[in-house]
């Protein structure tokens, strides 16, 4: 892997677990970096303690925090405006944010908490920083989704929102992370058709992580010590988040996958998605559906 000097990079849900890792990795390569976090006060802390870990190390590259609230798509809209006018380019996007299985919420715009969070706040995103990323070639995107996408067979196009049945924040979480995979192939598709060389988009499972990222699990069925049962047993066949951080770092940066696009990987390699991940019409009806859901044109372009 080469160094990162004169690249920048912006990574979502930064200040804590993979997304801390991978921070610390572009920052060590002497990258950028942009911590792209609800919650600025915890990315403060973040870039402290990174800092506070590389303090014997030479060729660091800069570090910064930018307010991104993935569940308001107002925010979403400002802090892509903020990084565009604030950066001559970015070379790499990685979207890793995400909750699993929390309780039932609506965002403010009105959307499942777990779909908007995971995907449509990334798919908004993405597509506002689409002009800068093209003009910062060789880019790449990466979309963290999970093997938990395989537990659905379908988009519920119907009721995204669960009004209408039951909610399973299992089915919920996966359901989100069915759209990173299919965003992933239909975004690759539109590069591709206009004609847009070197940007190349990626879709990861970072493996059984133990992160914070499971803290609402437990609640779900909650009996008294299965926390504790939960937290011993994930220290012994979960992933550390050093570990899990491999793959979207790899996918980032390594020049093994520079000539590959709209493929799902993990443990560093291409693996097979579901079958409904590889389903094109259902990656451009969703494609479709969500430049509703954020407010934009149907035709709307982000590739000129």
């Amino acid at each position: 892997m080469k160094g990162l000097t004169g690249k920048v990079a912006v990574v979502t849900g930064a200040n804590t677990g993979i997304g801390k890792l991978t921070v610390k990795y572009f920052y060590e390569k002497s990258a950028r970096v942009i911590l792209a976090c609800r919650d600025l006060a915890k990315a403060a802390d973040a870039i402290d303690d990174i800092k506070k870990q590389c303090e014997d190390k030479e060729n660091l590259g800069q570090l910064e925090a930018v307010h991104l609230d993935l569940q308001s798509l107002t925010s979403v809209k400002a802090c892509a405006k903020q990084l565009l006018q604030s950066e001559e380019k970015i070379n790499i996007l990685v979207n890793n944010a995400g909750i699993m299985m929390s309780p039932y919420m609506l965002t403010e715009d009105g959307y499942e908490l777990q779909f908007a969070t995971n995907y449509l706040g990334h798919f908004l995103f993405t597509l506002s920083l689409m002009p800068k990323l093209i003009r910062s070639t060789p880019a790449r995107i990466v979309n963290v989704s999970s093997e938990a996408h395989k537990f659905i067979s379908s988009i519920d196009f119907d009721d995204l929102n669960w009004s209408k049945k039951k909610y399973s924040p299992l089915y919920a979480y996966s359901q989100s992370k069915l759209a990173n995979v299919l965003f992933t192939k239909e975004l690759d598709s539109k590069l591709k058709r206009n004609k847009i060389n070197d940007v190349n988009v990626y879709s990861v499972h970072p493996g059984c992580v133990k992160t914070d990222l499971g803290r609402h699990v437990a609640k779900q069925f909650y009996i008294p010590g299965l926390l504790w049962l939960v937290e011993t047993a994930t220290s012994y066949i979960f992933k550390t988040p050093e570990q899990g951080a491999q793959t979207q770092i790899y996918c980032s940066v390594d020049e093994n996958c520079a000539n590959e696009s709209g493929l799902y990987y993990s443990d560093c390699k291409i693996i097979k998605s579901s079958a409904a991940a590889q389903n094109e019409e259902m990656a451009k009806k969703l494609w479709n559906i969500s430049l509703k859901m954020v407010g934009l044109e149907e035709n709307y372009n982000p590739f000129k």
